[in-house]
Formats: C-alpha cells, sequence, structure tokens
C-alpha cells in the first residue's frame, strides 16, 4: 500500500509538470488500495482522499474475494471518499454487482465482462442470464431481449444466436458482445431514472433476483 502511495505522488509530480493534450484537461484518479485489510484500506482510502483529485478510484477488488468483501470494503471505500467527485469502482462486474455498488455511492465502473462473457455465450438480459449455448435455445425464436431499445438484441433471435455459436462464426461473439453492452448501458440508466425519482432502493431490490436468475 506505502509503495502505491508512493508511485502516486511520483504521479501528480509528474502530472503536474506535463502540459495538458490535445486540447483536453488530463485528469489523474488515485487509486485505494489495502486489499481485504481492514486498517489498510482505511489509511488508503483516507490519503487518497487528502490528494483532492478530481475523482478517485477504488482497486483490488472484485479479483476473487467473496461479495459480501466487496460490497464491505467498497462501502467503507465510498464513506471515507469525498461525496462531491466521482468514485470509480475499477473491474466491476456483474449486473447485480453494479446495482449494490451504485447503492454504496459508486458513480463509475469499467470492467470486460459484458464483451468477454458475450464471447463465450453469457447474455446478461432484463430477466436473467442466459448460456445461449445450451440446446433449450434452439427453437427459441423470440428475440435475445425485447425489454429495452437495441437493434441486435430485438432483431435476432436466440435460436439464431445460437447457431451462430455451434457454427462458430465469429458473428456469434459480435452480437452477443452487442447485446451485452446495450443491456449495460440500459440498465445503468434506469439505475439513474429511480435515483431522480427517489425509489432506487425498493427498485434495486425487485431487480438483483431478476438479473440474478439462470434462465
Amino acid at each position: 500500500m506505502e509503495l502505491t502511495h508512493r508511485w502516486l505522488d511520483r504521479c501528480f509530480t509528474r502530472l503536474a509538470e506535463t502540459p495538458d493534450k490535445y486540447g483536453y484537461t488530463q485528469n489523474l484518479f488515485p487509486i485505494v488500495q489495502g486489499s481485504t485489510f481492514k486498517d489498510l484500506r482505511t489509511a488508503s482510502a483516507e490519503y487518497i482522499a487528502s490528494k483532492q483529485a478530481p475523482g478517485n478510484a477504488i482497486g483490488g477488488l472484485s479479483v476473487g474475494e467473496p461479495e459480501e468483501e466487496l460490497y464491505r470494503f467498497t462501502e467503507l471505500c465510498c464513506n471515507i471518499l469525498p461525496t462531491d467527485k466521482p468514485r470509480y469502482l475499477m473491474g466491476v462486474g456483474t449486473p447485480w454487482n453494479i446495482l449494490e455498488a451504485i447503492s454504496l455511492g459508486v458513480d463509475m465502473f469499467d470492467c470486460v465482462m459484458p464483451t468477454r462473457n458475450g464471447r463465450n455465450g453469457m447474455l446478461f438480459t432484463a430477466n436473467g442470464v442466459i448460456n445461449i449455448k445450451n440446446k433449450k435455445w434452439a427453437d427459441d425464436f423470440s428475440p435475445i431481449d425485447d425489454a429495452f431499445p437495441c437493434q441486435t438484441s430485438n432483431y435476432y433471435s436466440r435460436a439464431y444466436l445460437r447457431h451462430l455459436f455451434v457454427a462458430k462464426e465469429l458473428l456469434a461473439g459480435q452480437l452477443a458482445s452487442l447485446h451485452n453492452l446495450a443491456f449495460y448501458l440500459w440498465l445503468v440508466g434506469q439505475a439513474r431514472d429511480h435515483i431522480l425519482q427517489g425509489d432506487f432502493d425498493s427498485w434495486k431490490r425487485q431487480m438483483i433476483p431478476r438479473l440474478k436468475t439462470r434462465l
């Protein structure tokens, strides 16, 4: 942890000495570390908060620890990091991970899951998770998902997408990735709407069991 803090100080020094690029302000988000050790996480979050950066990141989570630990240490960090600056949870995650983390105070995410899992036949939908390679979808000519507007999700059938995977067509991974990305974008848009409406917590409690259902 102390090593990463020393790296961070060097980064801030370098950033201050470097002119902005391409006509845009360059921002540096320091990263909270500390693994699943409460004392180290607390010390790191306090150090990161003291740097008064334009935004802050939470790293070293979603690397195999139980979900309960992910949420516990995300909440710990969010309780220390400034509330008026973006909080970015790195490498997260499943749709339900994202909704839980939003409820804890996270604003930003990145993850390979929509495209990586899509390329392997896992589809995230508004009603649950689909392994499109399973034979049960061979004769299902309903859309991949018609719960939200997406040309790919609404036009192509589950049976056709399964056929592409079985035939080892490269288009299979492309369509599955496009669908998953569209679904994630729709989901966080819904989250924002419900935050503004003031009913995010009740909506989240209804959505998470649906999203985790294996179809």
